[in-house]
């Protein structure tokens, strides 16, 4: 760990961090939706209700799987697994992370005591700001919608909010802290400022595919994060072509449940269904996704309170969002804002 001209860099080097830099600067921004901040709520909340949401297993696709939230007084987000009696609810948080090989996967004490892909449902606390929730499920594999979490964000609406006797922590970044990758991805950290509890969020991608480079800047509320729920994964034709071929015959593929309709699909030149969030005639789906579900669901894993601040995101995905929180923990660099 070292201190350069980016602040704090837990993994990389400064000089990495600066060559990597200089390529995200140049990409253009193809969208930036920066609303006033929302007013500071004073105290936590919870669903007003509890509420059911069903769909296709992401794992089994075949299967339909049910999830269900409960209002919760308990601090934090939870996952409890009922087919497993004997098994603690597993609390969502960065030390509860298993793996985030393909997907962000948690676990609890056994290693059957886990849920797969939850990144498209956590990342629902700081884009709706529910701090309390308890989710209830059979299995540990939750279901992968044709609305990306749409269905998730509507049924929260439905459900309504319950205002908790416990004030509201916000948590940031003590300082600028930074990790690159030798690939050149990176995060940047950038603390809040005293009294603006926002968390703006400034993400560059770039596939060798259709998707091709894309650029947003937008500030976290429940309008933004609403409008870009609807973004599916992404996943080149390449990985569909697979799965419904060789891919069967190894068991954690020949069950996906992908589809035209529940991921967006996309070949080298072109896409093989309509993507969405089209914004100046450029589809944005893959980044919308990348910054309203992929990297706001790894933010969720600081589970000290509401995360803001700035963060500057390039050609990063679960395990960089996953490595960047475990190292702030793990070097001290989180710390209460006062509002």
């Amino acid at each position: 760990m070292s201190v350069g001209q980016f602040g704090r860099i837990v993994y990389g080097s400064d000089a990495q961090l600066e060559v990597s830099y200089r390529r995200f600067e140049r990409q253009k921004v193809d969208q930036e939706w920066m609303p006033p901040p929302p007013p500071i709520p004073a105290a936590q909340t919870t669903l007003g209700a509890p509420v059911e949401v069903t769909g296709s297993g992401t794992f089994l696709g075949a299967a339909r799987r049910t999830l269900k939230f409960e209002p919760y007084d308990q601090p934090g987000w939870w996952l409890e697994r009922t087919d497993l009696p004997l098994a603690l609810p597993i609390h969502v948080s960065v030390v509860n992370v298993w793996t985030t090989a393909r997907n962000i996967v948690l676990c609890c004490g056994s290693p059957h005591n886990y849920m797969r892909m939850v990144e498209h449902i956590v990342a629902l606390r700081l884009g709706l700001n529910i701090d309390n929730l308890l989710i209830k499920i059979d299995n540990g594999d939750p279901p992968l919608f044709e609305r990306g979490s749409m269905d998730l964000a509507d049924a929260f609406a439905k459900a309504g909010t319950r205002v908790l006797n416990r004030p509201v922590s916000y948590v940031t970044v003590s300082e600028p802290v930074a990790m690159v990758k030798p690939n050149g991805s990176f995060l940047l950290i950038k603390p809040a400022r005293p009294g603006a509890p926002v968390l703006d969020i400034d993400c560059a991608i770039d596939f060798p595919s259709a998707i091709g480079r894309q650029r947003l800047r937008a500030r976290v509320t429940p309008e933004t994060f609403r409008y870009g729920a609807v973004a599916r994964t992404n996943c080149p034709l390449s990985m569909m072509v697979y799965a419904a071929t060789v891919g069967k015959l190894f068991a954690d593929v020949r069950n996906l449940g992908y589809n035209r309709r529940n991921i967006l699909i996309a070949g080298r030149k072109r896409y093989f269904n309509e993507p969405r969030l089209d914004h100046n005639g450029k589809a944005l789906e893959a980044v919308w996704h990348r910054v309203m579900l992929d990297l706001l669901a790894a933010i969720a894993l600081i589970d000290r309170g509401r995360f803001v601040g700035e963060i500057i995101s390039y050609k990063a995905g679960h395990t960089l969002d996953v490595d960047m929180v475990r190292l702030l923990y793990k070097h001290n660099l989180l710390t209460d804002l006062a509002v």
